[in-house]
C-alpha cells in the first residue's frame, strides 16, 4: 500500500522522469553483467580482473552521467561537460584495451572481445547522447565511432573480417542505444514542457478573469466618478458665489449618481460572483479535456431555479479546480439530476465511463436522511474522479476535498448551499474514487431552515 501510494502521489511528469532514470540505472547493471563478468571469465588473470574493474567504473560513471544529463534535459543544471569527457575517455580506454588484448593473444575468444568493445562504446554512446538535442549530431557520433573502431582494428593488425564484425556490431548496438536515449530525453522534455504549458494556461486564465473584472469596474465607475468630480467642483463654485440652491441641486445630483454607482457595482460583482450552471459544465469539460482528463457530463433536460443553478455551478467550479490541483485524475464525471423525494434520496455516480465527447452516464443511488424539500424534490449534483492523492489536504484552500477542514473553497460552498437549505457530501467511495455530492431543494425558501450544510465523509 505504501509503495502504491508513493507512486500514485507523483504527477505524470514525475512518473515519466522516475521511470527514465531507473531505466538508465538498469543499463549500468546490464553492462556490469554483460561486459565485466564476461571479460572476467574470458581473459586470463589478472587482466580479467582489471577489465572487470574498468567495466564497473565505466558503468558507475555512465549512471552518474545519465542522472546529470537528465537533470540538464529538464533544465535543473548545466550540461555536464567534464563527465562527458571522462566517460568518453574511459569508454575508449576499455574498448581499446580489449582490442589490444585480442591483438597480443591474451583474449582468444572473438565473441568476448566483441562484447567488451560493443558494450563499452555502446553504453558510452547511450549516456553521452542524453546530452544532445539534435538527432543528426547523435547519428554523426555513432557513425564516427563505428569508423574509428574499424580504423583501430586495422591499425593494430587485426584481420579485416574481425574489424568489419566489431564495427558493424557496434553500429547496430550503438544506433539502438542512441535512439533509445535520444527518444527518452525528447519524451521527458516534452512531458515537462506540456505540464508547464498547462500551468501557464491556468495562470493566464486567472489573469484574464482579473482583467475582465477590472475592465468591467472601469467601464461602470469611470464615467460616474468623472461626473461626480465635475458636479462636486461646480457645487463648490456655486456655493462660493452664494448660489446655495443651485449648489444643493448639484449635490443632490452627485448623491443620485453615487447611489446609482453603488447599484451598478453591486450588479457587476453579482454577475462576477454568480455562476451559470450550463456555462460551468461546458467550461469544466473543456478545461479537464485540455488537461488530458476524460470528462463525462450528464445533465439532460434539467430545468432548475436560477438560485439553485448558481449554487450548483459553484460546486462544479470548485470541484473542477480540485481535480486539477490535488491529484492525477484520468477520468471525471459530472452528473446533474432531480430527485423527486427531496434530500432523503441521495444520488451519486456509479462506475461511470469518461469520454472527451461528454457522452455517458453514471447515476447510482444512495440513502440519507432529511425532510427539507421532501415535497418539492431537490437538485442533485455529483462530481466524481479517480487519481486523487489521498495524502493531500485537498479540502484546503482550493475546493472540496477529502478533508473536512475549513478550507476556503469548502467553506464557501457550505455557505452557498446552507443559504438554500442544501447539503454537501464529500469523501472516498469504492474503487479509489473521490465523490462530491451537493443537494439543494428546488422549493427551498433560502432562509437556511435546514441549518448549516451537512458535510459527511462518504464511505
Amino acid at each position: 500500500m505504501k509503495l502504491t501510494g508513493w507512486w500514485s502521489r507523483r504527477s505524470n511528469p514525475e512518473k515519466v522522469e522516475l521511470y527514465t532514470r531507473w531505466s538508465f540505472h538498469t543499463f549500468a547493471l546490464i553492462e556490469i553483467g554483460g561486459v565485466g563478468l564476461r571479460a572476467l571469465s574470458g581473459v586470463p588473470q589478472p587482466l580479467g580482473g582489471w577489465l572487470l574493474l574498468l567495466a564497473c567504473a565505466h558503468a558507475v560513471l555512465g549512471g552518474l552521467l545519465s542522472a546529470r544529463a537528465l537533470d540538464w534535459t529538464v533544465g535543473r543544471r548545466e550540461r555536464p561537460y567534464r563527465l562527458i569527457a571522462a566517460h568518453g575517455a574511459l569508454s575508449v580506454v576499455l574498448a581499446a584495451g580489449a582490442l589490444v588484448l585480442r591483438r597480443v593473444g591474451a583474449l582468444d575468444d572473438t565473441g568476448t572481445a566483441g562484447a567488451v568493445v560493443v558494450g563499452a562504446l555502446g553504453f558510452g554512446i547511450g549516456s553521452v547522447v542524453l546530452c544532445m538535442v539534435k538527432a543528426r549530431h547523435m547519428l554523426y557520433l555513432v557513425l564516427a565511432t563505428g569508423a574509428g573502431v574499424a580504423l583501430v582494428c586495422l591499425a593494430l593488425g587485426l584481420p579485416g573480417q574481425e574489424a568489419v564484425g566489431f564495427s558493424v556490431g557496434f553500429l547496430v548496438g550503438g544506433l539502438l542505444l542512441a535512439f533509445t536515449s535520444g527518444f527518452s530525453g525528447w519524451l521527458l522534455r516534452a512531458v515537462w514542457e506540456l505540464d508547464a504549458a498547462r500551468e501557464l494556461q491556468a495562470r493566464l486564465a486567472v489573469a484574464e478573469e482579473r482583467l475582465r473584472f477590472g475592465r468591467d469596474l472601469h467601464d461602470v465607475m469611470g464615467r460616474n466618478l468623472s461626473v461626480i468630480a465635475l458636479k462636486s467642483e461646480l457645487a463648490v463654485q456655486l456655493a462660493r458665489r452664494g448660489k446655495e440652491e443651485a449648489a444643493v441641486e448639484q449635490m443632490a445630483e452627485v448623491q443620485r449618481i453615487a447611489r446609482e454607482s453603488q447599484r451598478e457595482v453591486r450588479d457587476v460583482v453579482r454577475g462576477y460572483r454568480e455562476a451559470d450552471l450550463h456555462t460551468e459544465l461546458e467550461g469544466a469539460r473543456g478545461v479537464l479535456a485540455a488537461a488530458g482528463i476524460a470528462c463525462t457530463v450528464v445533465a439532460g433536460d434539467v430545468d432548475l431555479p436560477v438560485r439553485v443553478q448558481s449554487a450548483l455551478a459553484w460546486v462544479v467550479r470548485e470541484g473542477t479546480t480540485n481535480v486539477l490541483r490535488h491529484g492525477d485524475a484520468r477520468r471525471c464525471s459530472v452528473t446533474v439530476s432531480v430527485s423527486g423525494s427531496g434530500l432523503g434520496l441521495g444520488s451519486g455516480l456509479g462506475s461511470g465511463s469518461g469520454s472527451r465527447s461528454g457522452s455517458g452516464s453514471g447515476l447510482g443511488s444512495g440513502s440519507g436522511s432529511g425532510s427539507a424539500g421532501a415535497e418539492e424534490g431537490c437538485a442533485v449534483l455529483v462530481v466524481e474522479n479517480d487519481g486523487v492523492d489521498g495524502g493531500a489536504d485537498v479540502g484546503a484552500g482550493a475546493g472540496v476535498g477529502a478533508g473536512v477542514g475549513a478550507g476556503s473553497g469548502l467553506a464557501g460552498l457550505r455557505e452557498r448551499l446552507a443559504a438554500l437549505d442544501g447539503t454537501l457530501e464529500a469523501g472516498w467511495v469504492s474503487g479509489g474514487r473521490f465523490r462530491v455530492t451537493a443537494r439543494v431543494p428546488l422549493g427551498a425558501s433560502g432562509t437556511g431552515a435546514a441549518g448549516a450544510a451537512v458535510v459527511e465523509v462518504a464511505r
